[in-house]
């Protein structure tokens, strides 16, 4: 088989998977611009359709006392709770208060870990979003000695 018979072979079987639906899909990522736009954790919530959060032992916030370097913060957010459907990690003092969402089905874990850029010294809130829309957070204050925004 010539080479050029090869390629047009793989095209066509190509071709038929992709007519059957037997590839997998690009995968696009869900964003709420207004989510990522609030400048307060109230108006991020009520762009998710959550209520007023209430603290909770259920929710932790793996996060460090002191940040060295505010550009490169590790931060954590896991929960126990039950019927899950977002978790959130937000920053207070930084221009877009919230850093990272994640999406939680009954397959995943609900224990994130990411690293966010922080301004200044800020409270930090991990936020567990459930499927009737009630908020649950944990939050601590994380000291910023070198700003993360060129301070």
């Amino acid at each position: 088989m010539k080479r050029r018979d090869a390629l047009k072979n793989s095209a066509a079987v190509l071709g038929m998977l992709m007519a059957a639906g037997m590839l997998p899909q690009m995968a696009h990522a869900s964003y709420n611009k207004a989510a990522f736009d609030a400048k307060t954790m109230a108006d991020v919530l009520k762009a998710l359709g959550a209520s007023a959060p209430a603290e909770s032992k259920d929710v932790t916030l793996t996060a460090p006392d002191i940040a060295e370097n505010g550009a490169v913060v590790p931060l954590g957010a896991a929960t126990t709770l039950p019927n899950v459907k977002q978790m959130l990690v937000l920053v207070e003092k930084n221009p877009n208060t919230l850093v990272a969402s994640f999406a939680v089905s009954d397959a995943l874990e609900a224990n994130f870990l990411t690293r966010a850029k922080l301004g200044q010294s800020s409270d930090v809130y991990a936020v567990a979003i459930t499927n009737d829309g009630k908020a649950f957070y944990a939050k601590k204050e994380v000291k910023v000695t070198l700003g993360g925004c060129g301070g």
